[in-house]
């Protein structure tokens, strides 16, 4: 992961449809008498309800990304306790986002039989738990195994969550409460980094997880009291057959399929540099702590700022012309890392963390755009190749790291993104879908 950010991929497709394709307006109910149905009004801003899905929300999206990549600064720790090769010990982040990218349409369709509620809270416990045992692990085998169960439970809060908000706010309110899911999202991500990467250089890597386990424990308990009971939920009635049709649809679309490439590409790229960078950076001759390579996940939020700037530039020039600027961005950061001198890789890391946030932001809402009913299940694959690509590249990279260093690793990288540049000039020259 990254970031939280990839909310944002489904940020903007919630309020019209689910990956089911019914509507996410269903508001009436049957009176006692059956006489009629009566309308239920959905959660306005500053009501009771709405503060409490809000702090539903960000103890959510906090707990998901914290347990996702609390991982990663870790890598390097687990590779010298159980012997592993850098690429082997990637495969401990790299398990979960692929489990991940696997679930989240199962999820997804499965919420639409069961609820979104009672999947939310499961989701959330099991990974909770998980991380906990994760600390017992005796090798690197059934520690494997735990973070593949849970990226397979995580699957089941991120679109889910988006499906619920845009079924009990009404659309005026919306943007507010899925903004603070995405916020939640962005510190669970960047916090889980440093807080494992602190208590380590403390104690130890299993002191680590179990403090973490613990957290999202809590976190879960929180949400599950604090999430109002679903008023607008209805089960659909043909959920595999709807999202058989959405999967033809949307890879029909030579736009949405170059969007879902260039996902693969981004994710990968991004996660591989802060996989191997803990390596390079506790290596001489650096020879940083544990914590000062965790503190290198505050630059998330320069991701944070780069979305919403974005967002406002791309509405003045549109995303054709933003998308291959931002991404070349990337590519300079990324060059800039080459050097020795600390502060040169440092703001290397810096301008590649703002490109890639930036490219994300608009490449996924590129997608919500363009994508016609389901629009949820465009954003849904979105996101399985954007983790299909973390795992995949991010493992791939080790090999690299393992063989020809940093430079390896930058040749791969920048090999990769100079394809995701030639998308975007593909994308420069699509045509606009009819009105």
């Amino acid at each position: 992961m990254a970031m939280s950010s990839h909310s944002k991929a489904i940020m903007n497709s919630t309020a019209v449809s689910h990956t089911t394709g019914h509507s996410d307006n269903i508001n009436t109910g049957v009176s006692k008498g059956g006489a009629g149905l009566s309308a239920v009004p959905k959660i306005t801003a500053g009501t009771p309800e709405f503060r409490r899905i809000n702090r539903a929300m960000v103890f959510g999206g906090f707990s998901v990304f914290a347990l996702l990549y609390c991982i990663q600064p870790l890598m390097p720790v687990l590779a010298a306790e159980f012997s592993l090769s850098p690429a082997q010990s990637s495969w401990v982040l790299s398990i979960s986002t692929l489990t991940l990218a696997l679930s989240l349409v199962i999820s997804s369709a499965v919420s639409e039989k069961l609820g979104r509620q009672p999947l939310m809270v499961f989701a959330l416990g099991l990974s909770a738990f998980t991380t906990v045992l994760c600390a017992f692990a005796h090798n690197f085998e059934q520690l494997l195994l735990l973070r593949g169960i849970m990226g397979i439970a995580l699957g089941g809060m991120p679109a889910v969550a988006i499906a619920y908000l845009g079924e009990e706010i009404e659309a005026k309110s919306l943007g507010q409460a899925i903004g603070l899911y995405i916020a939640g999202s962005a510190l669970g991500g960047m916090l889980g980094r440093l807080l494992v990467a602190v208590v380590t250089d403390h104690f130890s890597w299993r002191v680590a997880m179990t403090v973490m386990g613990t957290a999202g424990l809590y976190a879960a308990w929180e949400f599950w009291r604090s999430l109002p009971a679903a008023r607008h939920f209805k089960p659909a009635s043909q959920v595999w057959g709807t999202i058989a049709g959405g999967l033809r649809l949307h890879f029909a679309d030579g736009g949405l399929t170059l969007l879902f490439g260039l996902a693969f590409l981004l994710m990968g790229c991004f996660v591989s540099l802060y996989n191997y960078m803990g390596y390079r950076l506790l290596a001489a001759p650096y020879g940083l702590s544990q914590s000062s390579v965790g503190a290198i996940s505050v630059m998330y939020l320069l991701g944070m700022g780069s979305s919403v700037w974005i967002g406002r530039l791309v509405d003045r020039v549109g995303r054709r012309g933003v998308l291959w600027i931002v991404m070349l961005t990337m590519f300079c950061g990324l060059l800039l890392t080459l050097f020795n001198a600390l502060p040169l890789i440092l703001l290397g890391t810096a301008i590649y963390t703002f490109g890639f946030f930036a490219s994300h932001s608009v490449a996924s809402s590129w997608v919500a755009r363009r994508a016609t009913a389901p629009k949820a299940l465009a954003s849904a694959i979105y996101l399985f190749f954007y983790y299909l690509g973390s795992s995949l590249i991010g493992s791939f990279t080790g090999i690299m790291w393992a063989s020809h260093g940093w430079h390896g690793v930058v040749a791969v990288l920048g090999a990769i993104l100079s394809a995701g540049l030639l998308i975007t000039l593909k994308l420069r020259k699509l045509e606009p879908l009819a009105a």
